[in-house]
């Protein structure tokens, strides 16, 4: 299976300052179209790289058209440069037609323990042989991005065979790469948009949920091991709804939360 840090590789393009390329790959789609994390985490390889920073501590995307398998090219800019963060902002496009449009503050800093206010904690789940994985159902599901990660879901957030659902816009679970990859970083772009969508569990329509926007805080270096997270949404109105996450490493603290904007599904017919 290919690797999660080569499937979002980028390189310099010779002669050309601050454009990168990169390639969406295979299977990394759910629908024909490639996931919005995955695609953030390329885009903030880029970013990294162009700033000399290697951790993001904040990366907003808007999403401004599908991106499909093949070539694009990243074209980034520094915006400011200070001691501690530097500043970049990036445009991901597939030849003329623009995918990305991106800013975010990166760093090299690491946790100093200074003062911390910590009012949560993470999700309650079960062990995780003790939470299912998305089983194939014979309809092309799970799409072929589930099949790159590993997500193990509160039983309780499941949708069951006979179609019930909670009620409840929440999903809870458990993440890790497969074949225990490395997670970094960058890797928890790609987490803040891997689990399904909240809304699939309210009684409301379910389908295609187009992002609008989405920004993670990175706020530390995850440690090795699973990763649980929790996402929630308590707003639905006026054709769009907010996803928003936690994100908790195997010691218990909190390494990211995000936010999503995203399209309310259309109702059948």
């Amino acid at each position: 299976m290919q690797p999660f840090r080569d499937a979002t590789d980028c390189w310099p393009i010779e002669g050309v300052p601050g454009r990168y390329g990169a390639e969406i790959h295979d299977g990394w789609d759910i629908g024909g179209n490639a996931n919005g994390g995955y695609l953030l985490a390329i885009a903030g390889r880029a970013m990294a790289a162009a700033g000399g920073r290697t951790r993001p501590a904040s990366l907003t995307a808007h999403y401004l058209s599908p991106g499909k398998p093949g070539p694009v090219e990243i074209d980034t800019r520094l915006v400011k440069s200070g001691k501690s963060y530097v500043t970049v902002g990036a445009s991901m496009r597939a030849g003329d037609r623009p995918i990305l449009e991106l800013v975010g503050s990166f760093t090299d800093l690491e946790p100093t323990g200074s003062s911390e206010l910590v009012d949560g904690g993470p999700p309650e789940l079960p062990p995780v042989d003790e939470c299912p994985t998305r089983q194939p159902n014979g309809d092309n599901w799970p799409p072929p991005f589930m099949h790159r990660i590993e997500l193990r879901l509160h039983p309780d957030d499941v949708i069951r065979p006979d179609g019930e659902r909670s009620g409840r816009a929440l999903v809870r679970g458990w993440f890790r790469l497969p074949d225990d990859q490395p997670i970094d970083a960058i890797t928890l772009l790609q987490v803040a948009d891997a689990f399904p969508p909240t809304i699939f569990n309210a009684n409301l329509p379910i389908g295609w949920v187009p992002t609008l926007e989405l920004t993670v805080h990175v706020r530390a270096q995850p440690a090795p091991g699973w990763l649980r997270a929790r996402f929630a949404t308590r707003f639905v109105s006026d054709g769009v709804l907010e996803e928003d996450s936690e994100i908790w490493d195997s010691t218990g603290r909190l390494v990211a939360l995000s936010r999503q904007l995203a399209l309310v599904p259309r109702p059948p017919g």
